[in-house]
């Protein structure tokens, strides 16, 4: 059952599961062992995702009815492969009104038999902040309406939205004459509209304009997203309900996994993963059927020292870690000194990202989960209120305390009960406290103290408030982590893009061989079966973006004339625009700058000025600086895109474009050698490889919807067969790297999935250019040897491995292992940065 390696799929409307049954000979040709599919359950009408579910219990029509999904998994178990599914427990979509769950609660409030599956204080009316304006506005303008369908009533809102009416005053609407009730609540008449309000006032949800969510949600959400409604999935009833479709696949053989999404948004992840494996464990299966256990995995950010923990009996994490871990190891950190000069004589803004990360917690904290962090003072002051230890601590000392831990927690969250807490937690509360001291106002110090005991369930009162106030608090740090520094500060810091994605410590701008050992020496010990990632539908570059511009870190002067030089060209176009924009736009454009694009190809250049202009407007957005979702400032907007269409056509900056391609020729072999390390080491290293669509071939993609775009299999399954088709040199490289090495896992299985890692040394000259290491398993070995850090050798030539001179006296250490012959580094890396050998011994 344990993944041999995967293959990411993005499922929607326009790539169902007829879609993927065709790819399977593909995915087996390619030497791929699971399918691992985006959400299948039913998602809001037109989702490109499917994370916003709105009914777990049926697979989503848009994608195939069930029979087809099991014509896919039966395809795809003939050629011996399985399936893994992305699974959503932490909530639901509503919009459209086509969550019969959440209409219910909508319907009868706490009479529901859905009442207690949301996250919902029901101590107040349920707030329904999906209006434009006022409700009264609303009323007066004619945007909400009564209307009946086949007998049935229901509000709705701008023609779209429905909303259900209480039984109640369903009865009493359905007694009316037929054909006169709805004149009594014409919004055009004033008579019409005083009785919409008064029935509006009768029902168990109250709605309100929009912006009055951030403070006054009185349920917990996905983030910011407010037709996302968080689920109560540590309640065994709804647990069992919302999973019922996941076990009756994998017990018909047609699930082989599951990867969870959004781990940290759940009261108690570890409680949630033994009993979701404990659940699987007494599902039979067909004898046909894969073997189990069944496989899972969880979406789970590490932060820098942070440690899964080992009791959760999952297979490790979705491969976030792997991916910052190897993307840090690319970059050249004698490089970290010139590029935050550079930067911050451009920007004027932070040099470090810990002020950036500081600054946007605190708004992030203030604007936007004002509801939720009421929640968890209210539950403490709860608490406090039962210890007598805690009788002279106030509602402001607490605010105070929580909003302080908040700005520096140093992890999304900790894993306490309000009883207990694991012991890897404790390290993270230090770190909290070491972090939080400067920030604490004089005297309140014991207060801070008093939250982190109750976090680690030593501090006093009543457990079961404990309990609640210890969960609050942890489902509200995990967001603010995702929204301040993954959704604004990475927007608003631009160093070096390449350092800022999905799960990566932006205030390291590097790592060593010695971290990344370390690193792959853990996993092969405690996760072995963890997923590595390069790719995912949500990172912010891809794989080989990120590559190239690691490359900037080994040329940072250069890359300053460049940039110097492009400042004094463009001025007349720039003059109004931020500099940390025109910066940001700049190394943009060097990492996503399609293959073999030229100066002169107006069509390619518009085509690309398309996607970085969807990119440009999401990370203004986002970095909230001169324009956001809430307040869009259009015109700023417009100036930036009309720069970046200027920068693209030939006609206006034909100077600046060939400059531009000179510079990304001139580092292209430095960005292809990356590219086949971090490739190698994906496939190699303890550990599962997942490929993300489309990502067999250079990866320039940007955040989505770019990295969702259609995938060109035609070309894929050429280059498998050996078709003469239209390929770059990067290109063939990386697609038979993988290939090699895929069939490498395939002819030796027990020795990827059991082999342990052990370090090589490398000495000489170029002894920092090298990472080497060695995998066993019974009588089988794997020898690996990467070449990195070499732009020096590669810029403006054409191989993309320094030539044997440059190597000097480098060589392995061969005590450690005879297959490397010699071990000269200047024989193992003739024919590229990569050296992988797999033989018995």
């Amino acid at each position: 059952m344990i993944p041999r390696a995967t293959y990411r799929l993005q499922f929607h409307k326009d790539f169902t599961f007829a879609d993927a049954e065709a790819l399977v000979p593909y995915l087996a040709g390619l030497g791929i062992s699971h399918l691992y599919a985006s959400p299948i359950t039913t998602a809001r009408s037109g989702s490109m995702h499917g994370y916003d579910v709105v009914d777990p219990t049926r697979i989503n029509p848009e994608l195939g009815s069930e029979e087809a999904f099991r014509s896919l998994a039966l395809a795809l178990r003939e050629q011996g492969l399985g399936i893994i599914i992305d699974i959503v427990p932490n909530h639901m979509g509503f919009a459209g009104g086509k969550n019969a769950w959440w209409q219910d609660v909508l319907a009868k409030g706490e009479a529901s038999r859905y009442a207690s599956f949301f996250d919902i204080d029901w101590r107040r009316k349920l707030l329904l902040p999906l209006l434009g304006e006022p409700l009264s506005a609303a009323i007066d303008n004619g945007a909400i309406a009564l209307e009946e369908d086949d007998g049935s009533f229901f509000f709705t809102a701008y023609g779209k939205n429905r909303f259900p009416v209480r039984p109640e005053d369903m009865v009493e609407l359905a007694s009316g004459e037929p054909g006169t009730v709805l004149a009594l609540y014409d919004p055009a008449e004033e008579a019409g509209r005083k009785r919409l309000q008064r029935l509006l006032e009768r029902q168990h949800y109250r709605l309100a304009s929009w912006r009055t969510a951030n403070d006054e949600l009185n349920w917990r959400r996905f983030f910011t997203i407010t037709g996302l409604a968080g689920l109560r999935i540590e309640d065994r009833e709804v647990f069992e309900e919302t999973h019922a479709l996941y076990f009756r696949l994998y017990g018909e053989g047609l699930i082989d996994g599951v990867r969870i999404d959004h781990i940290d948004g759940l009261a108690d992840p570890a409680a949630y993963c033994r009993m979701l494996r404990a659940r699987f464990n007494t599902i039979e299966r067909p004898s046909d059927a894969l073997p189990g256990p069944v496989y899972v995995v969880a979406e789970k950010i590490l932060g820098t020292h942070e440690r899964l923990p080992g009791d959760w009996e999952i297979g490790g994490t979705s491969g976030y870690d792997f991916m910052e871990e190897v993307t840090a190891l690319l970059h050249e950190p004698e490089g970290e000194a010139p590029l935050t000069a550079l930067w911050t004589e451009i920007s004027g803004r932070n040099t470090d990202f810990e002020a950036e990360e500081l600054h946007a917690r605190q708004e992030t904290l203030a604007w936007k989960f004002e509801g939720q962090l009421r929640g968890c003072i209210d539950a403490f002051r709860a608490l406090a209120d039962t210890a007598r230890e805690a009788e002279d601590i106030t509602s402001g000392m607490l605010r105070r305390a929580i909003e302080r831990l908040l700005w520096v927690f140093p992890v999304y969250r900790t894993y306490g009960t309000g009883t207990s807490a694991p012991d890897t937690d404790a390290e993270i509360r230090a770190a909290a406290r070491a972090r939080v001291a400067p920030l604490v106002p004089p005297g309140e110090a014991p207060v801070t103290d008093m939250i982190l005991a109750w976090l680690a369930g030593e501090g006093p009162g009543d457990p079961v408030c404990a309990k609640e106030a210890v969960r609050r608090f942890q489902q509200l740090s995990a967001p603010i982590a995702a929204k301040a520094v993954e959704d604004k500060a990475f927007y608003r810091y631009g160093r070096l893009l390449s350092r800022n994605d999905v799960g990566f410590d932006a205030t390291r701008f590097a790592s060593s061989i010695v971290d990344f050992h370390a690193a792959s020496v853990r996993r092969a010990a405690a996760f072995p079966n963890a997923m590595l990632a390069t790719a995912t539908h949500d990172h912010k570059r891809g794989e080989d973006v990120r590559t190239r511009l690691a490359v900037l870190s080994e040329v940072p002067e250069e890359w300053r004339r460049r940039v110097e030089r492009w400042q004094t060209m463009n001025r007349t176009l720039t003059f109004d625009i931020e500099p940390a924009d025109v910066y940001m736009l700049y190394q943009t454009l060097f990492g996503t700058w399609p293959t073999g694009l030229i100066a002169s190809d107006a069509g390619g250049l518009a085509a690309l000025g398309e996607r970085i202009a969807a990119w440009q407007k999401k990370a203004l957005r986002e970095a909230e600086l001169r324009s956001s979702w809430e307040a869009p400032d259009e015109d700023y907007e417009r100036r930036c895109l009309e720069l970046t269409g200027a920068l693209l056509d030939p006609a206006r900056s034909a100077e600046f474009l060939s400059d531009f391609t000179d510079f990304i020729a001139w580092t292209e072999p430095a960005a292809r050698a990356n590219s086949l390390v971090q490739t190698a080491l994906r496939c190699v290293v303890p550990g599962v490889p997942d490929l993300y669509q489309g990502a067999e071939l250079p990866d320039l993609s940007l955040v989505d919807p770019d990295n969702r775009r259609p995938v060109d299999y035609d070309l894929r399954r050429g280059l498998l067969t050996g078709e003469d088709v239209e390929a770059s040199e990067w290109a063939r490289m990386k697609f038979a790297l993988i290939v090699r090495l895929l069939d490498d896992r395939r002819n030796h299985p027990l020795l990827f999935a059991n082999g342990n890692y052990e370090p090589i040394a490398v000495r000489g000259l170029r002894e920092k250019c090298v990472l080497a290491f060695r995998r066993r398993s019974g009588e089988e070995e794997l020898v690996c040897a990467v070449a990195f850090r070499c732009a020096a050798a590669l810029l403006g030539g054409k191989a993309v491995a320094p030539p044997a001179h440059w190597w000097d006296d480098t060589v392995l250490d061969i005590s450690a292992t005879d297959a490397f012959g010699d071990g000269r580094a200047a024989t193992l890396f003739a024919d590229g940065p990569v050296f992988v050998s797999v033989r018995r011994i």
